[in-house]
């Protein structure tokens, strides 16, 4: 099967000639630029120079050497007359100088003459009045699939823009200095609104392509089309019905939108404007770990040709992937076009939603599985975007630690939270959505003691709370953290649905309680100048 398959890749190997138009952004130096090969041709190119290797089930595998995860920490965005007032600079929106980042950009360019790199035009945005026409150069040709994976494909006549609205360069074989470009170490993520350029050097991990896009949208659809931009994953029912799934890394977000039942929207990645929601991008990057094909089999049926594992492991014979292998890191990851779903979106949009789910996964296993939330509760956790890191997922993490990401998105949102919160607050009031909190996290005790939520509970309870089975359900109202929670729900144990009940030792669950309550008010201090009273009153009391 995989001879076959290399055999076919052979007949498709070809090249073209640099376009001038790469002198706009400095590249007119480089050797060879491959335009807009097709998957097929970025796969043979990859296997060729012994980059990847083509799994069992036709997969490219690709390692992307040092950094397998994003570093947020070496995120800047250059300051200037565009974003000196509009930019929540601080520790997530760090400033870079104009000179800087105009050295790095020289810098990348001096260092790419004379070699070859592989060019694709694309777009961010299913919503034709806010998309973005954008060109991503790449040195790695796995890099470029997985663009081609992610990005929205063009028709054949819309590639080859004179002029793209943007421009990504991608150089992982390039380490910035930081003394002479202004930024930490040897890896960087620039983005420059001004020229519409993003620098990405040191690290060949692709979420750092995906996420700076993201972030561009995430300062363009506020600001210029009034549309808000959310860190979610979306899915629609047949009768037209939308859910939306906001949540950080490892709540779920990939997993409990790819539901056999409804038409998956994205996974990632959406705007929601005067129309409804459309998705930002074409296709899916999942987490593989521990990945199984009953639990998941949208995803796990998803890894076929085309798509992109990066950093899994393989089983003895070097081709199957070992989706239970974290030798090289817990984040490991897969890309496919969203066509790879059946019966996913053809447009990528949906309608204004009609429940929005806030996902966290909490290690110490004291929220309910799930909770009607107000308005107040709604902007409380949406501000706070809780979820935890568990033992062993970090050197240094040996007891679950709490995580809060403004917006569940922090690292990608350079205007400030509460314009995200108030934008967010005037649509679920203008269209009345219902807002629930999710834990996918623990339940019985903390992590190590308790045990992790089963995915099939969760679906039970979302698939009620979105058939309206909740709505005039019998709630009981968590005495610490206000939540009002389901008594009964079908397909669901009754002692989970209560913390309490669950935990045999009551002693000990009591003082996870206050410990997170204290965390919550702790992080939500910083929000307090512009909380309203509903809000503030959202807020734990004392356990």
């Amino acid at each position: 099967m995989r001879n076959a398959m290399i055999n076919s890749l052979m007949k498709h190997v070809g090249n073209t000639p640099i376009d001038a138009s790469l002198d706009a952004v400095k590249l007119g130096g480089v050797a060879r630029a491959h335009w807009n090969l097709p998957p097929a041709k970025l796969i043979l190119q990859t296997l060729l120079r012994g980059e990847g290797v083509l799994t069992n089930a036709g997969a490219l595998a690709v390692t992307t050497g040092a950094f397998t995860g994003r570093s947020p920490k070496d995120r800047f965005l250059v300051k200037d007359n565009l974003t000196v007032d509009a930019v929540d600079w601080g520790e997530i929106n760090q400033p870079m100088d104009e000179k800087c980042f105009d050295r790095l950009h020289e810098d990348i360019a001096h260092h790419l003459k004379g070699r070859s790199v592989f060019v694709r035009d694309a777009a961010v945005g299913a919503d034709t009045t806010s998309q973005i026409k954008t060109r991503v150069i790449t040195e790695k040709a796995w890099a470029n699939l997985f663009v081609s994976n992610m990005f929205i494909r063009l028709d054949e006549e819309d590639v080859l823009v004179p002029s793209p609205e943007w421009t990504i360069i991608c150089a992982p074989s390039y380490n910035a200095k930081p003394d002479v470009h202004g930024c930490r170490q040897g890896n960087v993520t620039a983005v420059n609104f001004s020229k519409k350029l993003i620098l990405i050097a040191g690290s060949a991990y692709t979420g750092e392509i995906k996420k700076g896009m993201f972030s561009v949208m995430n300062f363009v659809l506020p600001t210029l089309h009034k549309v808000f931009p959310m860190h979610c994953s979306c899915n629609v029912s047949e009768a037209g019905d939308t859910a939306v799934f906001f949540g950080l890394s490892g709540t779920g977000k990939t997993t409990l939108s790819s539901d056999v039942n409804r038409k998956l929207i994205g996974d990632d990645e959406h705007g929601w404007g005067q129309n409804g929601v459309f998705n930002m991008e074409g296709g899916c990057y999942a987490k593989t770990i521990n990945l199984d094909a009953e639990r998941e089999p949208q995803i796990y049926n998803a890894i076929k040709f085309g798509a992109m594992l990066e950093n899994v492991g393989f089983q003895q014979d070097g081709v199957t992937p070992d989706y239970s292998d974290s030798s090289v890191t817990e984040n490991t990851r897969v890309s496919y076009p969203i066509t790879h779903i059946s019966g996913s979106s053809n447009d990528g949009t949906g309608a204004h939603p009609k429940d929005i789910f806030f996902l966290t996964c909490d290690a110490f296993g004291v929220l309910p599985p799930i909770s009607r939330l107000d308005s107040g509760q709604a902007m409380y956790h949406f501000l706070s975007g809780y979820t935890a890191k568990v033992a062993g997922t970090e050197v240094g993490v040996t007891e679950p630690q709490a995580t809060f990401s403004a917006c569940f998105g922090a690292p990608f949102m350079p205007l400030p939270p509460t314009d995200y919160a108030k934008m967010l607050a005037e649509k679920i009031e203008q269209h009345g959505v219902r807002i629930w909190l999710v834990n996918t996290g623990w339940t019985g005790g903390g992590y190590g003691i308790g045990t992790r939520m089963k995915l099939k509970h969760t679906r039970a309870m979302i698939r009620a709370a979105m058939s309206g089975e909740l709505d005039d359900a019998a709630m009981h109202r968590d005495p610490v953290f206000g939540l009002h929670s389901p008594i009964t729900c079908k397909d669901v144990p009754e002692n989970l649905l209560i913390p309490a009940k669950a935990w045999e030792d009551k002693e000990a669950f009591y003082v996870a309680v206050s410990k997170l309550a204290n965390l919550f008010n702790s992080n939500f201090e910083q929000f307090e100048h512009e909380a309203n009273t509903a809000m503030r009153q959202a807020a734990p009391v004392s356990a």
